[in-house]
C-alpha cells in the first residue's frame, strides 16, 4: 500500500490520498482542497487517480487513455483537457508544477509526497446515554403520557426524515435533469463563424472577418481543442443555426460574434452554443475603445478556452500575445486590408497596404509575410524575375519576426515552392497545416508541388483537401482550374475558373484567367466577355494581352498591337507581353529593328525568369521562340530540349515548337508538332489563325483586316 494512502482489507475500498492541503477520497469521488470540494469531472477525476496510484512514476499518454478511455475513438486532446482541470482543481501550475509534471511528447508524472490519512471526525453526533430505568416499585404514574411523547417524537423524527429524503431526491432529480440537459460536448472542438459587422462598410465587413480569422487562429494553438478550418458564411448549412453547423462541420460548439463601430466605440457580443442542444454555453458584451479590440479578442478566446478544455495554464498569456500580433490598431487595419487585396488578385496594391503596416509597426511579422506571398504573385503570375528577391528577403524577415506563426511558415513555403526546393517547400506546407486558418492553402500548396513532379493523382487528391477544408475558396477553384490546365485538361479547367467566378465575381483576376481559358478552347465570343467583365472591374495587363490576341487571331493586327503596347506599359516586366508585341510587330512588318528589340528585350526578361524558375514548361519554350527570332538556333533547340523534357503544358509547348520548327524551314518536324498540339487539346482556332504557320503554308491564310 502506497505510503499517504489508506486502503481497505478489501482492496481499495476507503482509498484516500492526501499531500499538502488536497485529499482525494476516491470510492466518495471526491477532491477536497483546503477543506472545500472541488468539482471535477469523472475522467479527470480518475486521471487524477491513475497517476496518484502510480505515485512517481512516469505513466505515458498512451497509459492513461488506455487506463480512463480505454483508448477508443477518443483523440490525445481529452488527456490534456482533462490534466488542465485537474492543475486547476489543485492549483498546479505547468511551468512550476508542485503536484502533475508533464515530460514533454511522453507523458504525465506525480511528484508531490503523499502523507499519512487521519480519519475524518465522523459527522453524526454520538449517541446520547440510555436513561437508567426506574427504580423498583416507582409509581408509574406518568407513564402513559411519557410514552405518547416519544411516540409523538418518533412520528416527528419519521416526518422529518420524509421531508428531507424526498428533498434530496428532488435534488438528486433536478442534478440530474441538468446533466442531461445541460451542454457539455463530448470533444473539445469549436467552429469560428465569420463575425458580422452590424451596418458597416465594405472595409468593416473586411474588419470583422480578419478578427474572426485571427480568432480561428490563436484557438488553433490550444491545446487539447480542435478547431475547423475556416468556411466563408454561404458556405455554411443552409439552416445556418449552431445545431446545423455543428452536424455540418463535426465541432462540439459554434463561436459566433457581431461588431459594430460607431462613436469612437468597439462594440462587440460573442456567443458559443453547444451543437447538440442549441444552448448557450457563455455569452459576453463588450464596449470598448476601439484601440482595446484585442484585449476583447483575447477576453473571448479565453472564455471559450475555459468552457471547452478548462482554465489555460498559462492563465491566457499565449491566447493574448497570439490575438496581439500588433499594438497599432491602424498597423492592423492596413494588414486586414492587404489580405483582402491579395485574395482579391491585387498584389500590387496588396504589398503597398502591407509596406503601410510595417511602417506604423517594424516587428509585424504577417505583414512581412504578406509581402513574401504579394511578391512571389509577382513572380509566379507575371514570370518578373526582379520580385523573387524582394519576396525572398521578405519571408526571411518574417520568419526571424516569429516563425511559430502559419502564415509565415505557408510563405515560406510557397517561396521555397517557387524556387524549385520541393522538400524545404513541403516541410513549411506541412507546419502551416497546424494552423486552422491556413489549412487550405497549406494543402493547396501541396498540391502544387505534387502537379510539378509530374504526380497528378496526388495533386488532385490534395486539392479536394483543400477544398474540403475550405469549399467556397474562389482562389482554391481558380487554382485549381490552373493546375487541371497545366495538366493538359482544359475543359475541367474552365470549370474551375467557372466555379471561381461565380465565388467571387468582383475579382478581375478570375474573370481574366476564364477569358484566357475560354480563347485556349477557341470559345472565343465567350472569352472576350469574361475578358470585358476583367477589364470593367481593373485595367489589367493580362487582359490587355488576350484580348490583343484575339484581335490578331481575328486578323486585325492594328488592334493587337494597340493592346500590346498597353499592356507592355501596365507591367514592363514580363517578357511574355514583349514577346507578343515582338510577334505583331514582326508579323506587320515594322520598319527598322523594332522587333527585333522587342525579341531581345523579351529574350532577356525571360532568361532572367527562367533562371530562378527553370521549371516553367511554357516559359521555356517562350524563350526558344524569341532565340529563334534572333538567329540563335542552338539555343532555342536547348530551350525547347528543356520544356519537353518538363512535359506540362503539352499543347502550348508543341504549338510553340511547331512556330520554332516553321521559321528554320522544318517543316515535317513542325508538322508533326501541330499534330502534337491537337492531340493535347489545343483549340483548332488557335492553330488556323497563327501568323507565323500560316506563313510556312502550314495552314490556310486568313485574310488581313487592317
Amino acid at each position: 500500500m502506497e505510503p499517504g494512502s489508506t486502503e481497505s482489507p478489501g482492496g481499495r475500498g476507503a482509498e484516500r490520498y492526501r499531500f499538502g492541503a488536497v485529499v482525494v477520497d476516491v470510492p466518495a469521488h471526491e477532491l477536497s482542497r483546503d477543506g472545500e470540494l472541488r468539482p471535477l469531472e469523472p475522467k479527470a477525476f480518475a486521471v487524477l487517480v491513475e497517476l496518484l496510484r502510480h505515485h512517481g512514476e512516469l505513466l505515458t499518454r498512451d497509459q492513461l487513455l488506455d487506463a480512463v478511455w480505454g483508448h477508443r475513438h477518443v483523440t490525445p486532446g481529452v488527456l490534456t483537457r482533462a490534466i488542465a482541470q485537474v492543475r486547476a482543481a489543485l492549483g498546479d501550475e505547468t511551468q512550476a508544477p508542485r503536484f502533475i509534471q508533464t515530460q514533454h511528447a511522453l507523458g504525465y508524472r506525480f511528484i508531490a509526497p503523499l502523507e499519512p490519512d487521519a480519519p475524518e471526525p465522523d459527522l453524526l453526533p454520538a449517541p446520547a446515554p440510555m436513561p437508567a430505568p426506574p427504580p423498583a416499585g416507582a409509581s408509574q404514574r406518568g407513564a402513559p403520557a411519557a410514552r405518547l411523547g416519544r411516540r409523538s417524537a418518533d412520528r416527528w423524527r419519521h416526518w422529518r426524515w420524509a421531508v428531507a429524503s424526498a428533498a434530496a431526491l428532488a435534488l438528486a432529480w433536478l442534478v440530474l435533469a441538468q446533466m442531461r440537459t445541460a451542454p457539455a460536448p463530448a470533444e473539445a472542438s469549436v467552429a469560428v463563424l465569420p463575425f458580422d459587422a452590424l451596418g458597416g462598410s465594405a472595409d468593416d465587413k473586411a474588419y470583422a472577418e480578419g478578427l474572426a480569422r485571427e480568432m480561428l487562429a490563436a484557438l488553433a494553438g490550444v491545446d487539447g481543442l480542435r478547431v475547423a478550418a475556416w468556411r466563408p458564411r454561404e458556405a455554411l448549412a443552409a439552416g445556418g443555426g449552431p445545431v446545423d453547423v455543428g452536424r455540418q462541420l463535426g465541432v462540439a460548439a459554434v463561436l459566433e460574434a457581431n461588431l459594430r463601430r460607431e462613436q469612437g466605440r468597439l462594440r462587440v457580443t460573442a456567443q458559443l452554443s453547444d451543437t447538440q442542444t442549441g444552448f448557450t454555453l457563455w455569452s459576453g458584451n463588450f464596449d470598448r475603445e476601439p484601440e482595446r479590440v484585442f484585449d476583447v479578442q483575447a477576453e473571448i478566446a479565453a472564455e471559450v478556452a475555459r468552457v471547452l478544455v478548462g482554465p489555460l495554464p498559462d492563465a491566457g498569456e499565449g491566447l493574448r500575445r497570439r490575438l496581439a500580433p500588433t499594438r497599432d490598431l491602424a498597423a492592423f487595419e492596413q494588414y486586414l486590408g492587404g489580405l483582402r487585396l491579395l485574395q482579391a488578385g491585387a498584389g500590387e496594391a496588396a504589398k503597398q497596404r502591407f509596406e503601410q503596416a510595417l511602417v506604423r509597426d517594424e516587428r509585424f511579422a504577417r505583414a512581412q509575410a504578406g509581402i513574401c506571398r504579394a511578391e512571389l504573385w509577382r513572380f509566379e503570375g507575371h514570370r518578373d524575375a526582379s520580385a523573387f528577391e524582394s519576396a525572398r528577403l521578405a519571408c526571411l524577415r518574417a520568419a526571424n519576426m516569429d516563425g511559430t506563426l502559419g502564415s509565415v511558415q505557408l510563405a515560406l513555403g510557397d517561396l521555397y515552392r517557387a524556387a524549385g526546393d520541393a522538400p524545404r517547400a513541403r516541410e513549411h506546407y506541412q507546419r502551416a497545416q497546424a494552423d486552422a486558418s491556413v489549412l487550405a492553402q497549406a494543402l493547396a500548396g501541396e498540391a502544387k508541388l505534387a502537379a510539378a513532379a509530374g504526380d497528378q493523382a496526388a495533386a488532385l487528391e490534395l486539392f479536394g483537401q483543400a477544398l474540403q477544408a475550405s469549399p467556397d475558396d474562389a482562389h482554391l477553384h481558380a487554382d485549381l482550374g490552373f493546375q487541371r490546365y497545366l495538366s493538359g485538361d482544359l475543359a475541367g479547367a474552365i470549370e474551375a475558373l467557372g466555379r471561381a467566378s461565380e465565388l467571387r465575381p468582383d475579382n478581375p483576376h478570375v474573370w481574366s484567367t476564364l477569358g484566357s481559358l475560354l480563347a485556349a478552347a477557341g470559345r472565343n465570343e465567350e472569352a472576350i466577355v469574361a475578358l470585358e467583365r476583367s477589364l470593367a472591374i481593373e485595367p489589367l495587363e493580362a487582359v490587355l494581352n488576350n484580348l490583343g490576341t484575339l484581335r490578331l487571331q481575328a486578323g486585325d493586327g492594328k488592334g493587337a498591337a494597340l493592346h500590346y503596347r498597353q499592356a507592355v506599359q501596365l507591367n514592363p516586366n514580363n517578357p511574355e507581353l514583349w514577346g507578343n508585341l515582338a510577334d505583331v510587330l514582326a508579323a506587320s512588318g515594322a520598319p527598322g529593328d523594332e522587333a527585333r528589340e522587342a525579341y531581345g528585350e523579351a529574350a532577356r526578361r525571360m532568361g532572367e525568369f527562367l533562371a530562378m524558375k527553370p521549371d516553367d514548361a511554357k516559359a521555356q519554350a517562350l524563350l526558344a521562340w524569341y532565340l529563334c527570332n534572333l538567329g540563335d538556333y542552338e539555343a532555342a533547340r536547348r530551350a525547347l530540349a528543356r520544356a519537353d523534357a518538363i512535359d506540362q503544358q503539352q499543347a502550348e509547348v508543341a504549338l510553340l515548337a511547331a512556330q520554332v520548327f516553321a521559321s528554320t524551314g522544318e517543316l515535317e518536324a513542325a508538322r508533326t508538332r501541330i499534330d502534337a498540339a491537337r492531340s493535347a487539346g489545343m483549340a483548332e482556332v488557335r492553330i488556323n489563325t497563327n501568323l507565323f504557320l500560316q506563313r510556312a503554308g502550314l495552314v490556310p491564310a486568313t485574310p488581313a483586316q487592317g
